[in-house]
């Protein structure tokens, strides 16, 4: 027989309105916590019941004070800061929200505040910082490009850099591309589009599309960057799995004085032609330890978008091992 771990534990806050801030309308924030922990939680005014396992009440007692430091220390911590903060400490019950969390890249013009929201996008951020170029691998939604976007504007704000180049493949182009209709610009477009949203996410439309006038930013397909040397620029090659080795080559070759590069991509998600090899996957294979070179690999864990996201590649990645492990018992038999 079990023995019953149950417990129960008040916490009380000394700040009326951020605890308030802390709780969410009509209690919504704790009810998240709640959920996530596995507990139940109480709010009499400014104190708080934790009722549960004994180790999930510890977590959610350090969940709810971390994110009230938070908040006293003037980040507005949104719903889905609490999802993360409480997936970061579930696996880690050590780790300090804190130095993840205030480590704010840049603040929009809606003045909201990009943050790392996990240990490996504060390694992404750190990188950045620190090396002129910075390959960062892992699945969609796990922030690669949006943070490297972040770093690119606040460096270009700052006067760090003079301009912002922001490329990716167009994996369709040759002949099908003819067929679209536009001069060369429109066809290549859609191709970009995902650069633009990102840029327009931390600026006004009136602003970005200023600067692009003025050449401080520019976006455009990576077949647009031979020839060229870019001195003084943030450059993204974004979706770099669908680069060709060519092409990886060609890039990382432009990089000028006093620049900075951020590759992102994902190499499990390749839609190079048969026969084609990717660029990104072969230089995680021949750059490994070049000074100035840093790899940062996210997984799964790190997808900042909708919950479901977590729960499709984590389906996915199943159905492809169960496949995988069907090829090779298949094999094994054929071979008998």
């Amino acid at each position: 027989m079990e023995e019953n771990t149950d417990t129960q534990f008040k916490m009380s806050l000394a700040d009326n309105e951020l605890s308030r801030r802390l709780f969410g309308e009509h209690n919504k924030n704790l009810k998240r916590i709640a959920g996530a922990m596995g507990i139940a939680i109480q709010a009499r005014g400014a104190t708080l019941i934790l009722q549960g396992d004994d180790d999930d009440v510890k977590l959610a007692e350090n969940l709810l004070t971390q994110l009230y430091e938070l908040l006293r220390s003037g980040y507005p911590v949104y719903p889905n800061d609490i999802d993360y903060a409480a997936r970061l400490l579930c696996e880690d019950e050590r780790a300090k929200l804190k130095d993840i969390f205030l480590d704010t890249v840049y603040i929009t013009a809606k003045k909201r505040h990009i943050t790392p929201k996990s240990k490996n996008q504060k390694e992404y951020i750190d990188a950045i910082r620190g090396a002129d170029l910075v390959f960062g691998i892992g699945p969609a939604g796990t922030g690669k490009t949006y943070l490297a976007m972040a770093m690119a504007v606040s460096a270009l704000t700052k006067g760090i850099v003079n301009r912002i180049v922001l490329t990716r493949p167009a994996v369709e182009a040759g002949e099908t591309l003819g067929f679209l209709p536009g001069d060369l610009a429109d066809k290549v477009d859609p191709y970009l589009r995902p650069l633009y949203d990102a840029l327009h996410d931390m600026m006004r439309f009136e602003k970005a599309s200023g600067l692009m006038s003025q050449g401080a930013i520019e976006v455009a397909p990576i077949a647009f960057m031979r020839g060229r040397t870019l001195n003084d620029s943030f450059i993204i090659l974004d979706e770099a799995q669908n680069t060709t080795s060519e092409q990886m080559k060609m890039f990382l070759t432009r990089i000028g004085f006093n620049s900075k590069a951020v590759v992102t991509g994902d190499i499990t998600q390749v839609d190079l032609p048969s026969g084609k090899s990717s660029g990104l996957i072969q230089s995680n294979e021949i750059l490994q330890g070049v000074d100035g070179i840093k790899f940062v690999y996210f997984s799964k864990t790190d997808v900042v978008r909708h919950k479901l996201v977590q729960e499709i590649i984590r389906a996915y990645e199943e159905h492809d091992a169960s496949r995988k492990n069907n090829h090779r018992l298949e094999g094994d038999l054929d071979g008998q």
